[in-house]
């Protein structure tokens, strides 16, 4: 029987279907690039797995708080969703700016880099490779969209299957690894470290995690199922990254881990030589080009919704009917996206970058989601919690603490990026003065 407040049309997801997407969600390439940026910043291999394991626990404790949140109010506009009925609609309205001009368009960058870093280290092109490949990724998978062709499912499912595989190999390479394969390098200390920088750069690669919430609308029985995504997901997540990294550790050590750019890579090339530090190479990109291509089809369409609840950006909400794709907001974010790779160019490492552009964006907003949580107790305490996140409200309390750790370290410990970041979501401030008034409020969700 449907939920109330939910369609129903719905696909019908299982627990089992959710976690699977949830997984396939969050193991994109960001662990093939952010364990060399955590290495920089610690100074022990004790410290470089703590800052995994804590980022874990953080993760761990955000989902319960989304797994209430998503329980009380089964809705599939997920965060938008939460934050309309906390604050009202113009914060709501100016997350979903965030999340087109900073979160997601930022996203495409950081990902486009990472591949153009791998690409640039099988095949260099000088001084600015890895911006070239990125420049070009973006170009060409937003000419796809616009198009009207996209992944299939088949495909996207062996992209997947391809990532995960790379995945495993490392983790079971690593440590098997003869004693006579590794040679980690003393350890020096870290030129610049930061424990809260280290986590901006780990909480980054379990980023995604809280996109489940916009699954409550499909997952049966949700208000029951959807904690048991959360849990069982983040806690795959976790374990399988723990991992990853403790193989990385064995073979290349924390300086060899400092000194890399690609560090799959070079981690298959101490283990396999060069032709398994071709094949991962080559894993990893086809990995990059998959998240790249999904990133903007979603991004696109997020900004395609706000442009419709905004009388001047009307027209960059239109659909192209022959080929079913929002054609101007692609371009549009297409632009935004080589702006960003341009910027990321001009500075020593554009995938940082990216980060820091996107850091205090995300973990504000993170942190007025965790408030949510006590906003909506308080307003509707008649409403029946099909899932109350455990020893409330010390829970909710330790990750908005987080988020507020998080969101100060990834202003007052990153650079230009995050400025400029922050500068584009106060640019789209003046959009709340041109809501269309006719837009009907967010659908109540019964108690």
């Amino acid at each position: 029987m449907p939920q109330p407040g939910t369609s129903e049309a719905r696909s019908g997801l299982s627990v089992l279907d959710a976690v699977v997407i949830l997984v396939g969600i969050v193991v994109g390439v960001g662990i093939f690039r952010t364990p060399s940026l955590v290495a920089s910043q610690v100074d022990s291999e004790a410290a470089f797995l703590g800052v995994w394991l804590i980022g874990g626990l953080i993760t761990l404790v955000g989902a319960l708080c989304y797994a209430e949140l998503s329980a009380a109010h089964p809705q599939s506009g997920g965060e938008y969703h939460f934050l309309s009925r906390a604050y009202g609609r113009p914060v709501a309205m100016l997350f979903g700016w965030a999340r087109s001009a900073v979160i997601q368009t930022g996203a495409i960058a950081a990902v486009a880099f990472v591949l153009g870093d791998y690409a640039a280290a099988a095949l260099p092109l000088g001084p600015y490779g890895s911006a070239v490949y990125a420049a070009l990724a973006v170009v060409m998978l937003t000419a796809v969209n616009i198009a009207g062709t996209f992944q299939s499912k088949t495909l996207q499912l062996a992209v997947t299957t391809l990532e995960i595989g790379a995945i495993l190999a490392i983790i079971g390479l690593g440590l098997l690894a003869a004693p006579e394969a590794t040679a980690p390098s003393p350890v020096s200390a870290p030129a610049m470290g930061s424990l809260g920088l280290a986590l901006v750069f780990v909480l980054l690669t379990y980023g995604g995690w809280n996109e489940a919430s916009y699954l409550t609308g499909e997952v049966r029985d949700a208000p029951r199922n959807i904690a048991r995504v959360f849990l069982i997901g983040t806690a795959l997540l976790v374990g399988l990254y723990l991992l990853v990294n403790i193989a990385l550790l064995v073979v290349l050590g924390l300086e060899g881990l400092r000194r890399s750019d690609a560090v799959a890579a070079d981690m298959m090339r101490v283990v396999a030589g060069e032709a398994g530090a071709g094949i991962v190479t080559a894993a990893v990109v086809v990995a990059a080009v998959s998240t790249l291509n999904a990133t903007i089809f979603t991004g696109a369409r997020s900004a395609a919704a706000l442009a419709r609840d905004v009388t001047w950006l009307a027209r960059m909400g239109e659909w192209n009917q022959a080929r079913h794709t929002p054609t101007r907001g692609l371009l549009l974010q297409g632009a935004v996206a080589l702006a960003l790779v341009g910027f990321g160019a001009a500075t020593q490492d554009g995938f940082r970058a990216m980060v820091d552009y996107g850091a205090p964006v995300f973990w504000g907003f993170m942190l007025l989601t965790g408030l949510a949580l006590f906003v909506l107790r308080w307003r509707e305490p008649e409403r029946v919690l099909p899932f109350r996140v455990p020893f409330y409200p010390l829970t909710p309390i330790l990750f908005c603490l987080a988020c507020a750790y998080m969101l100060h370290s990834s202003i007052a410990y990153t650079g230009l990026g995050a400025l400029v970041g922050l500068a584009a979501v106060a640019a789209g401030a003046p959009l709340l003065l041109f809501r269309r008034r006719e837009v009907p409020p967010l659908p109540a969700s019964s108690p």
